[in-house]
């Protein structure tokens, strides 16, 4: 479900809700992951409340290729 965020992050930054109407899942379960990817620093967020808009991190952004090869190597392929 992480990566599937990050990949819909890469595509266009989204609120928690946006998230989980395009991902098809519940709203709690979107926030349980935020705040995985969070605190992990894959994503930043702007505003608050309802108004978070959450983004792939400068750090995620920068080392894109050791993510997605880290990806590969697990099986899954992205390429954004």
């Amino acid at each position: 479900m992480r990566i599937k965020v990050m990949k819909s992050l890469m595509e266009s930054p989204k609120n928690a809700y946006g998230l989980s109407c395009s991902l098809g899942v519940n709203y709690r379960t979107i926030e349980h992951h935020m705040k995985v990817l969070l605190s992990n620093n894959f994503v930043v967020v702007q505003g608050e409340g309802y108004g978070k808009v959450y983004f792939p991190s400068p750090t995620l952004i920068n080392n894109i290729k050791i993510f997605q090869e880290t990806l590969a190597a697990a099986g899954i392929k992205w390429d954004p």
